[in-house]
């Protein structure tokens, strides 16, 4: 008889997933696109969300300067925009239900790490103003590898610092392109999308859940039983 393989790791993106710092961030580019009169592209965010910095070669204010016709001062709306954008991302609480299952995790053995294309000072920094630092054996984040998701090197560096193999984790993430990057590494995928990533083409995933209320820890074993 075949007897499937145990859940060892669980990897957990962080924006978007653990805590929502897509909505503010997006919310406040619309803003700020509608007060110049230009509209935030949807396509942008599509592209760009869940991916690695180094790959992003324009940001949302280049998009916004080659739309406008009239001159501004470029830092003075980045100023204004990083002001609210960040005052509504430490008012947000991380994504309901996710302490419930990391807990839960933590207490039957699962090792836990966050995977993101984020930067250790980002990610580090949220974890612990959260008080979620010490559920995570690990962080491993775009400062630790040469190409960020979509491309598989944060799982696959995961998956070595925590010695487990792929067949014996599951990814969980809010994003496409995150989702591509646990599939490319082999791993299992479960798809949880925020408000902004709810409406956005997935592929590459084993199952997808609208809350982290509706998914329990058995449903996750089930995916490398």
């Amino acid at each position: 008889m075949l007897v499937g393989m145990a859940l060892k790791a669980l990897l957990f993106d962080f924006d978007g997933l653990i805590l929502d710092t897509e909505t503010p961030e997006v919310e406040q580019w619309k803003v700020v696109f509608h007060d110049h009169g230009v509209t935030f592209p949807r396509e942008y965010f599509a592209w760009a969300v869940g991916r690695g910095a180094e790959q992003i070669q324009k940001r949302p204010i280049d998009l916004l300067l080659e739309k406008l016709t009239e001159p501004v001062e470029p830092a003075v709306i980045e100023a204004e925009y990083n002001e609210k954008r960040m005052a509504a991302i430490n008012a947000q609480p991380p994504r309901e239900g996710i302490t419930v299952l990391l807990e839960q995790a933590r207490e039957e053995g699962i090792r836990l790490a966050v995977v993101s294309s984020s930067r250790h000072r980002w990610v580090d920094g949220h974890l612990a103003r959260l008080g979620l630092d010490h559920f995570f054996e690990r962080t491993v984040c775009a400062d630790d590898v040469a190409h960020a998701k979509p491309f598989p090197d944060l799982y696959l560096k995961a998956l070595s610092d925590l010695e487990v193999g792929a067949d014996e984790a599951v990814v969980l993430e809010d994003s496409p392109n995150g989702a591509r990057a646990g599939h490319a590494a082999g791993i299992a995928v479960v798809v949880v999308p925020n408000p902004m990533t709810r409406s956005l083409d997935f592929d590459h995933h084993r199952a997808r859940y609208e809350s982290f209320l509706d998914l329990s820890l058995g449903d996750l074993r089930a995916l490398v039983a």
